[in-house]
């Protein structure tokens, strides 16, 4: 393990954990490498959601070196019931409270347009008393009308967050219905333009919303994405996701692998606290390293699953199989990047099979939380195409992995769509009634995992 520490940077860490041993023959090497960042966004050593300070993010000596750009669906369809613009206009006001002063921010109404409608002129303000205080008068008279274009939201913001000279630029999005009025490769057109310029937190409200766009926004530009089935719980939400944007203290880290020659990469993946696959967004540093976007960082940890298959070896021959680093670029772009902290891997060959047949507990367990993720998915397509004995079985599994692995919040979700049997053998039968709100929350927190116990 290694760390690196600047002033304005948080430390680093980075921890391997894997079994390192192969059998003659042996190829493949899982890896589980835990990165840990502290001293960013804290106050006195606490992380944000556990500090009692009224006002998170205003610790001594912080800059607010952000901007944050706040999308409000405007439709028609916002109107039905007339609560739910209510709460959003609410939700959006405790987000500008709960802003960092001196940050940049902005507030977006968005329909099959996009209009800037605080402060407007494609500008963005300077938080503090004042401003918040104008913002939440724009607020005030957004209306529901008109349709949904949700990639013309995402350019706006783009365009705008690119304008500030800051480190941290981040988007929060709220929409109540399907993307209907662009075609579907534009709002693809309009996520690959905006990937890796900022990051952004899609929320879904009521139940008329498709899962599979909100998620996909969230998993695009490295964000968080969750249903609020209640329109009254979006308040508390959207506090909770300012907190956390306001507690970020640096952007655009990299997960970079390098490989010797002869070394495959399978794949690279978030495991903890949710599954995205990371695989296909590399981007090629040197002729044997690759960049995997991970996002901004305040005082957190993750977990990512690495698997390399390493050339045939004999017995008693060992060798390097990646290198992990953690990749600060140079601000001004024309510097070198920082390394922030680093790993190895490894792979031994060795003739004892206990050695080499033994599965590393966190590799097993981010195995089984990657696979529950899946089959959740693949059973509920399955239930809404008819198919219910497919349902049943992939059900089934994800209830005995998530029992396995102690994911309780996953085992509840599971439980308001299925009667569990028996949970050690995924035993289970379909409910013959699920409300709507119900399978669309198991749906969009089935990526969400529970860490190993250690």
């Amino acid at each position: 393990m290694a760390n690196f520490s600047k002033s304005n940077v948080p430390q680093f860490s980075v921890e391997v954990y894997q079994n390192e041993f192969l059998p003659e023959g042996g190829r493949e090497v899982n890896a589980i490498v835990t990165v840990t960042s502290t001293g960013g966004g804290t106050t006195g050593g606490i992380p944000l959601a556990d500090s009692a300070a009224p006002t998170p993010g205003y610790g001594p000596g912080q800059s607010a070196d952000a901007a944050v750009v706040l999308m409000v669906d405007c439709s028609g369809s916002m109107d039905y019931p007339p609560t739910k613009m209510r709460n959003a206009r609410d939700a959006t006001a405790a987000a500008i409270d709960t802003l960092r002063e001196g940050t940049r921010f902005a507030v977006v109404a968005g329909t099959h347009v996009a209009k800037d409608v605080y402060p407007g002129n494609g500008r963005l303000a300077v938080a503090d008393a004042q401003t918040k205080d104008r913002a939440k008068d724009a607020l005030r008279k957004l209306s529901a009308g008109g349709g949904t274009a949700i990639g013309t939201w995402l350019r706006l913001a783009d365009r705008l967050l690119g304008a500030a000279d800051v480190s941290i630029r981040h988007g929060i999005l709220l929409t109540d219905g399907r993307n209907e009025h662009e075609a579907p490769e534009d709002l693809r057109a309009a996520l690959d333009a905006c990937a890796g310029r900022f990051t952004c937190d899609a929320r879904g409200v009521g139940t008329d919303w498709e899962v599979k766009e909100v998620t996909g926004i969230a998993a695009a530009l490295l964000g968080t994405a969750d249903i609020v089935a209640d329109p009254a719980g979006l308040a508390a939400d959207f506090t909770r996701m300012m907190e956390n944007a306001m507690g970020k203290e640096v952007a655009d880290v990299a997960l970079r692998l390098w490989t010797p020659v002869g070394v495959e990469i399978r794949f690279v993946k978030q495991v903890a606290p949710t599954v995205a696959d990371l695989t296909g967004r590399r981007t090629e540093a040197n002729p044997r390293a690759g960049d995997y976007p991970t996002g901004s960082w305040g005082d957190e940890s993750r977990d990512y699953h690495v698997c390399v298959l390493v050339p045939e070896a004999g017995i008693g021959q060992e060798m390097l199989a990646a290198r992990v680093s953690l990749i600060l670029p140079d601000p001004s772009g024309a510097g070198s990047p920082q390394t922030l902290s680093q790993g190895l891997v490894r792979a031994v060959w060795t003739d004892d099979m206990v050695a080499s047949t033994s599965i590393n507990p966190q590799v097993a367990h981010y195995t089984g939380q990657a696979e529950l993720a899946h089959v959740i998915q693949e059973g509920l397509d399955a239930r809404k195409s008819g198919d219910f004995d497919g349902a049943t079985a992939k059900l089934g599994r994800a209830v005995q992995l998530a029992s396995a692995s102690g994911n309780q919040d996953t085992a509840k979700l599971l439980s308001k769509v299925v009667d569990v049997v028996d949970a050690a053998t995924g035993t289970v039968r379909l409910k013959a009634k699920v409300a709507e709100a119900d399978e669309m929350t198991l749906e969009t927190r089935s990526t969400k995992t529970v860490r190993v116990k250690k």
